[in-house]
């Protein structure tokens, strides 16, 4: 087993390729069979040890060899809930698509773009605080109005208020900027 996976602050180019080497060789066939068991796809478990992987040299992360598996499992439980919520989302709208009339179907081109966008939103609802994405889908799904999400949340209108500038800005950025 590897002793430990240092990585350095400055930059990706730094972290020691033996380190990264040893990571992998020592972890990623068991990784591979814990992914395969919870996904029932070898294609897909292993598209998701590789992108667990790809994670960790992002985040710089230093891993001592007692830690490993705690954190590359960490990590894979988040990839596969993604995974999940991915084709949840993706299921949701095949299913919408096939119950429109032919003549009103999108594209595959068109479909393909609006699947993408969904995913946008998707990862970006993901990454908003709880009350704030609360209380957006509050708002744009169910038609509340502030004072019924305030009451909902138990929060005070301004908290909402702020929720909503939070979520609505988020939202801007990301498919404006």
């Amino acid at each position: 087993m590897s002793s430990t996976f240092v990585s350095s602050p400055a930059s990706h180019a730094d972290v020691p390729a033996t380190h990264v080497d040893g990571l992998y060789r020592d972890h990623r066939p068991w990784l591979f069979g814990w992914l395969r068991r919870k996904l029932g796809c070898a294609h897909r478990a292993e598209d998701l040890a590789q992108d667990v992987f790809v994670r960790v040299i992002q985040g710089r992360k230093c891993v001592r060899a007692d830690d490993a598996r705690a954190l590359l499992t960490t990590i894979a439980k988040g990839l596969v809930v993604d995974h999940q919520r991915h084709a949840a989302l993706e299921n949701a709208y095949l299913t919408y698509l096939a119950g429109m009339p032919e003549a009103y179907a999108p594209s595959p081109e068109t479909q393909a773009e609006q699947m993408q966008a969904l995913m946008q939103l998707d990862r970006l609802l993901d990454s908003l605080p709880p009350k704030a994405r609360s209380a957006f889908l509050l708002s744009q799904l169910d038609g509340l109005t502030y004072p019924e999400i305030a009451h909902r949340l138990g929060v005070s209108l301004s908290s909402v208020q702020q929720y909503m500038v939070r979520a609505m800005s988020a939202c801007y950025a990301a498919f404006y900027d």
